[in-house]
């Protein structure tokens, strides 16, 4: 069954963040929330989707995953309240 989980991360400055961009878009629907906030639908658990992604990061790094629920408010994010709307 597919779950919607919020990935929020803090890295480094300047760190190069292309590969776990490519990570991160791997997961088929996704949509960028904030600057280090994202969604992603996915079938795998929250752990699993953690190890994966953790890879990818400088190790110093901060990620957090959590499994979306089904009451949400946003004001002025990246991606699209449709998107929201449709997978959160």
């Amino acid at each position: 069954m597919k779950k919607t989980f919020i990935v929020s991360f803090e890295v480094p400055v300047d760190s190069d963040l292309a590969e776990f961009y490519k990570a991160l878009k791997s997961y088929g629907p996704w949509a960028r929330v904030t600057e280090h906030t994202w969604a992603i639908v996915t079938e795998e658990r929250a752990k699993e989707v953690r190890d994966y992604l953790f890879d990818f990061l400088p190790t110093n790094s901060r990620l957090f995953i959590i499994k979306s629920g089904s009451v949400a408010a946003w004001r002025n994010l990246i991606c699209s309240t449709e998107w929201l709307k449709k997978n959160l």
